[in-house]
């Protein structure tokens, strides 16, 4: 059974820093982007990153304008995990915070994605 199992949310205060990990177990998806979303109450779900993989180039990442500069995706394909480091954080980024792989299309949207994760609570002070 496939899972992914997001952790390291909680509350920080404007500036701070957090770092997301999303450990997934059931199958291997080394060969397939992995992206994170947020959704903040009463909005709808929206990207935030995304990382490739490419045995010959390595990962390459893309990101929201919103997130761009201060936010660092990665992955570790060897310990199935996916990272996402937020810094500069501020009241805007509060949602849940939510992993998922990359199945089809493109990577911004989430029709894109399938196998998500339970998602976790990122909370910014102002």
């Amino acid at each position: 059974q496939v899972q992914l199992v997001e952790s390291g949310g909680g509350l920080v205060q404007a500036g701070g820093s957090l770092r997301l990990s999303c450990a997934t177990s059931g199958r291997t998806f080394s060969g397939y982007a992995m992206g994170w979303f947020r959704q903040a109450p009463g909005k709808e779900r929206e990207f935030v990153a995304a990382v490739n993989w490419s045995a010959w180039s390595g990962g390459s990442a893309y990101y929201a304008d919103s997130v761009k500069g201060r936010f660092t995706i990665s992955r570790d394909n060897a310990k199935n995990t996916v990272f996402l480091q937020m810094n500069s954080l501020n009241a805007e980024d509060t949602a849940v915070y939510y992993c998922a792989v990359h199945m089809r299309g493109s990577v911004y949207y989430p029709e894109g994605y399938n196998y998500w994760g339970q998602g976790t609570q990122v909370t910014g002070e102002s």
